[in-house]
């Protein structure tokens, strides 16, 4: 055997030393819990078959303090690189619990922010894997220089190029920032945690009692907290639907979203729409039978399914064109914005601006919900992120008014002033300022308090004001409204005036960016 075939073997060998990651106890040790993978099994089922290009595999870390110099991390607990997903160039990131708890140091965020760099360069969207024990403690200030330098990127990166987070393990302290300030988060039901401090930490701190499961799983943070978008049942499933995401996105703002053939007729009526609508108007009806009956083959993609479930929020496609839809469900809470509704759809409303994805609204609305709860909380500035999002937004925007549209939170859902391109209305539709059983005790108050029959002058009061408000063609008269619609031709309106769109330009006032009520 040559020098050179000597030479080569070396680096068989040390890739191969490399790609044992922490050792086959440690392993065995992560994949002994349901649903589990290593980084480097997980990057696999990310990329298409044999696309994955590692970059920097033999990187280590620098640390002398307390022994460190004598301990060797594999590749420094993180595998970084690049690849095709169905096609389409992503780079990536996996934390190697196996490698020292995947724990972040000095070079480790390194590898992860020169990739980083990559990707903004190339224009390509970002996939982060954590899995993470935190920061490295015996590198201090260096680690957190590491996660401060993730952080910057992500901030820079936000709107150019999609940015994906997936849990797949702990992940707390400082570590859950940077899953944060990107645009969507997948968690793992049972064996992935996101929190700032742990169990141990509160109990000592405030006394109180709880599990990993309770105060940062998956669950919580889909149910309760709204941090994460997606509760999946493996890792697996987990990438599967990262996968599904990114085939709604374009590769960055430059692009547009990818067109998608579709066997389903852009012609296609639905006769159920002509019935789904209650007789009596304070009825509910569940609104993704609408959304589903209109899209293409019936297929929508739901961030956020768990949070705030009072506003719909998902991807679908019209034609083979990706859309995000924008719904009120009266199935809960009649559908009414709250603090939390408001916020979910203004920041889907703000990622599908960014990456030039046509939104579709979809209201039925009777108004925001009132409360000192929500007053205390900030309906009011919170209320205003979705008048802000809708008028900042510049992409394609139709709206569909099927039922109740009342108030303010008729304006804050997509109204003509806020810029809806197209507005459609549905017979069904009542688009007032409010309900007629409250204008009329407003607009009759002294008629019906000195009526002889109080309640029942109240109630003609009611019936007049229905008659004349209570329906779309008053707003049509004016111009709020571009058509009123049989229900059954929504999916062939909405297709065409979405292809008429399509080329919108729309130039705003040159600024640096505007102050969001955040």
């Amino acid at each position: 055997m040559g020098v050179v075939a000597d030479k080569i073997q070396d680096l068989k060998d040390l890739e191969q030393k490399i790609l044992q990651m922490g050792g086959e106890k440690a392993v065995e040790k992560q994949k002994s819990k349901p649903g589990k993978m290593t980084a480097r099994e997980r990057l696999d089922c990310l990329f298409d078959p044999g696309t994955f290009r590692e970059i920097d595999m033999f990187v280590t870390h620098r640390c002398v303090n307390f022994g460190m110099e004598k301990v060797e991390i594999p590749s420094d607990g993180v595998v970084t690189g690049h690849g095709f997903v169905e096609g389409r160039p992503v780079f990536a990131f996996a934390q190697d619990f196996t490698a020292r708890a995947g724990s972040l140091g000095e070079m480790h965020a390194k590898k992860i922010c020169k990739v980083m760099d990559m990707s903004l360069k190339a224009g390509v969207p970002f996939v982060g894997i954590n899995d993470s024990g935190g920061a490295r403690i015996q590198e201090g200030v260096d680690a957190l220089s590491g996660y401060g330098q993730i952080f910057y990127r992500n901030s820079v990166a936000s709107g150019v190029i999609p940015q994906i987070s997936a849990i797949m393990g702990p992940t707390a302290g400082g570590a859950v920032y940077s899953p944060a300030m990107t645009d969507f988060i997948f968690m793992v039901k049972n064996t992935s945690y996101m929190f700032i401090t742990g169990p141990e930490v509160i109990k000592s701190v405030t006394g109180e009692e709880i599990n990993f499961e309770d105060l940062g799983g998956a669950m919580a943070h889909n149910e309760k907290s709204g941090v994460a978008h997606f509760a999946c049942e493996s890792d697996e499933d987990a990438i599967g639907k990262i996968k599904m995401l990114l085939s709604y996105l374009p590769s960055n703002n430059m692009d547009d979203p990818p067109i998608v053939e579709t066997s389903d007729s852009p012609k296609r009526t639905e006769p159920l729409l002509d019935e789904i609508i209650p007789d009596n108007p304070n009825q509910s009806y569940d609104m993704k039978d609408v959304i589903c009956s209109i899209v293409d083959n019936g297929q929508i993609f739901e961030p956020h399914e768990f949070y705030a479930p009072n506003i719909i929020i998902c991807f679908a496609r019209l034609n083979g064109r990706s859309i995000g839809i924008i719904a009120n469900q009266p199935n809960v809470m009649a559908g009414c914005l709250d603090i939390n509704a408001s916020n979910k759809a203004s920041r889907f409303i703000r990622l599908c601006d960014a990456f030039n994805v046509p939104m579709l609204t979809v209201a039925d609305v009777p108004g925001y919900l009132p409360g000192s709860n929500q007053e205390w909380g900030g309906i009011i500035r919170h209320g205003a992120k979705l008048l802000w999002t809708y008028s900042e937004a510049t992409v394609p925007k139709l709206l569909l008014v099927t039922r109740k549209d009342y108030g303010g939170s008729y304006l804050a859902m997509c109204s003509k002033d806020l810029g809806a391109d197209m507005a459609f209305a549905w017979p069904t539709a009542q688009i007032a300022v409010m309900g007629a059983a409250g204008a009329a005790n407003i607009i009759h108050r002294k008629e019906i308090k000195s009526a002889d029959d109080p309640a029942k002058k109240r109630e003609e009061k009611i019936a007049e004001y229905d008659e004349l408000f209570s329906n779309p063609y008053c707003a049509a008269n004016r111009g709020y409204i571009d058509a009123v619609i049989v229900p059954s031709e929504t999916r062939p309106r909405l297709i065409e005036a979405l292809e008429v769109m399509c080329s919108k330009r729309e130039i705003r006032p040159p600024k640096k960016h505007g102050n969001i009520p955040l």
